[in-house]
C-alpha cells in the first residue's frame, strides 16, 4: 500500500552514542538517519525504552522480531510484516499516525527531494547490524505472516489471475458481509452529501451507472468483474434487464446465485465462472450486448492483457452499446516498478494488480474504437466509503478475527487504514468512463446532454 511507505525509516537526530543510548533512542537514530528526515513518533521499545517526540503518535515495537523482519527485507514489506504479526503497532488512532509520517515526508521534500527515501548504503547496513547484535535482534529470517500471497506461474496467465483473485475475494463472504453494506458493494461509493450513510453511497452509485448506462427492461448486460453480485443483482432488480456476471472467485459465484434464487432473479441473473477472455463460451457473442460495467475490476489487468479487454468490449457490445468502466488510476510519477500500489499491496491485497494514470486507460479505451463520453472523479468519494468499511471492521473486530484469524484482520486495518490516506493525498484516484460503441456511420443514440443520462 502506498501509505505504507511512510514507515520506512530517516535522518539523523542525535539520541547520543550507541554505547550509552537506551534502546528507542537508538533506533529511532538508525530510522532517521536510513530515511533522511525527522520522524515525527515517539517510539517505545520492547524493553519499555522511549525516545521521540512528547506528545507525538506512538509506535511501539512489541517484540524484536520486528527488527529481524525489517533487517531482512528493509522497507515497506519488512515493516509490514512486522505489523502484521503484531510485533509493531501504533497506539490510539492509525490512520493519524500514518497521516503525521506522510506529511513529515512531504514537508522534508520540499526542501530535499530525496528525503522520505531510504539511503540504505553500507554504513547503515553495518549500524544496523552492530545494533541489532547489541540489542540481541539478530537471527534467522522470521517466517512471512501466512496472510502473504506467494504467486507461481507466468504472469497474467489465466491459473495465475485465478489465484490471485482467489487470494483476495476466496477470504470468507462471512467476513466480507461484516464490513460491506447490504448490496455487498466492494467500490467507491457515490456520496452525494457528506452525511450519506455506507449503504445509502453505495445504492446511489448503483443508480448512477444504471443509468449512464441506460438500462432498460429486456436489455442484455454483461457485469465483468461482478464481485458479489451488487450490480448484477441491482440491474436485474431495479432495472429488469438479464446480467450475465463474470468473476474468477468460486465463493463469489455461488454467493450471487443463491441470493439471485432467495430474490427471485433466476430467470435474469447468470454468473459464469469464467475469465473475461473466455466469455464466448457463456454464451456472449459479438455485436449483441446493450450494455457492459467493470467495475474496479480493470486494475487486475495486466498491461499487455488491458488492450483484450477493451477490446473484447468493444466486439461485444452492438452498435450504440454502452460501457461503463469504473476504475482505480496511480498518478503519474508514481514508481514504475510498484504498479499495484506498493509491496504491501502487492503481497497481502491484489497480487500482480496493474494501476495505471487515467490518461493511459483512457487512450486504450479510445484505441479499441469505443467513443469516451465522460469521465467522473470520484477520488474525494473514496475515503468516505473506506471510512465505512474500516468503522464496521473496528466495530465488529472479534467477530473478524474470528472469521479470517488475527493476522488477516490486521492486513485489513492497514489496508483500509493506508487506502483511504492514499486518495485522500491524492497519490491514488478512482473514475467513472463511459463509452458508447458508434455504429458504422458513427450514429451513438445517447442523448447528447449529460443531463438526459440521469433524468
Amino acid at each position: 500500500m502506498p501509505a505504507l511507505a511512510c514507515l520506512r525509516w530517516r535522518n539523523p537526530r542525535a539520541h547520543g552514542s550507541l554505547v550509552n543510548v537506551n534502546t528507542a533512542s537508538a533506533l529511532l537514530d538508525l530510522a532517521e538517519e536510513t530515511l533522511g528526515l525527522a520522524l515525527p513518533i515517539r517510539l517505545r521499545a520492547w524493553d519499555g525504552s522511549e525516545a521521540g517526540v512528547p506528545g507525538a503518535p506512538v509506535v511501539v515495537i512489541h517484540h524484536k522480531r520486528a527488527l529481524r523482519h525489517i533487517i531482512w527485507k528493509p522497507g515497506e514489506l519488512g515493516v509490514a510484516r512486522a505489523y502484521v504479526q503484531g510485533d509493531i503497532d501504533i497506539e490510539g488512532d492509525l490512520g493519524d499516525g500514518l497521516r503525521a509520517m506522510w506529511d513529515a515526508v512531504r514537508n522534508a521534500r520540499i526542501a530535499d527531494e530525496s528525503a522520505g527515501r531510504p539511503k540504505i548504503g553500507l554504513r547503515q547496513v553495518l549500524k544496523g547490524a552492530a545494533l541489532a547484535v547489541r540489542l540481541g535482534a539478530i537471527g534467522r529470517r522470521p517466517p512471512a505472516p501466512a496472510a502473504e500471497s506467494n504467486l507461481t506461474g507466468e504472469l497474467h496467465s489465466k491459473e495465475r489471475d485465478q489465484a490471485a483473485i482467489s487470494h483476495h475475494y476466496d477470504l470468507s463472504n462471512d467476513f466480507y458481509e461484516l464490513i460491506l453494506d447490504p448490496n455487498m458493494a466492494y467500490s467507491s461509493g457515490f456520496h452525494v452529501t457528506p452525511e450519506m450513510t455506507l449503504e445509502e453511497a453505495q445504492t446511489a452509485k448503483l443508480h448512477l451507472i444504471c443509468k449512464k448506462l441506460g438500462l432498460q427492461p429486456g436489455m442484455k448486460m454483461v457485469d465483468i468483474g461482478s464481485g458479489w453480485g451488487s450490480l448484477t443483482l441491482f440491474a436485474a432488480e431495479h432495472y429488469g434487464v438479464h446480467v450475465t456476471g463474470v468473476t474468477l472467485s468460486v465463493e463469489q459465484r455461488d454467493y450471487v446465485m443463491g441470493k439471485a434464487a432467495e430474490r427471485g432473479l433466476k430467470d435474469k441473473v447468470e454468473v459464469s465462472l469464467r475469465h473475461f477472455r473466455d466469455l464466448e463460451a457463456s454464451g456472449v457473442r459479438d455485436n449483441e450486448i446493450d450494455a457492459i460495467a467493470s467495475i474496479e475490476m480493470g486494475e487486475h489487468v495486466g498491461d499487455e492483457e488491458y488492450v483484450v479487454f477493451v477490446d473484447s468490449i468493444y466486439r461485444y457490445l452492438k452498435p450504440g452499446g454502452r460501457a461503463l468502466i469504473q476504475q482505480m488510476s496511480r498518478s503519474n510519477d508514481a514508481p514504475g516498478d510498484s504498479p499495484g500500489g506498493g509491496p504491501f499491496i502487492e503481497k497481502y491485497i491484489a497480487p500482480d494488480m496493474h494501476m495505471k494514470p487515467l490518461a493511459k486507460t483512457l487512450g486504450l479505451i479510445a484505441d479499441s474504437g469505443l467513443e469516451i463520453r465522460d469521465v467522473q472523479a470520484m477520488r474525494e468519494h473514496y475515503p468516505q466509503t473506506v471510512a465505512g468499511w474500516a468503522a464496521k471492521l473496528e466495530d465488529n473486530w472479534n467477530t473478524a478475527v474470528k472469521l479470517v484469524g488475527e493476522e488477516n484482520a490486521r492486513v485489513w486495518r492497514l489496508y483500509l487504514v493506508g487506502g483511504a490516506l492514499a486518495f485522500e493525498e491524492n497519490r491514488m484516484g478512482v473514475d467513472q468512463i463511459l463509452s458508447v460503441k458508434p455504429s458504422a456511420r458513427g450514429i451513438s443514440n445517447m442523448p447528447m446532454s449529460p443531463m438526459a443520462w440521469l433524468a
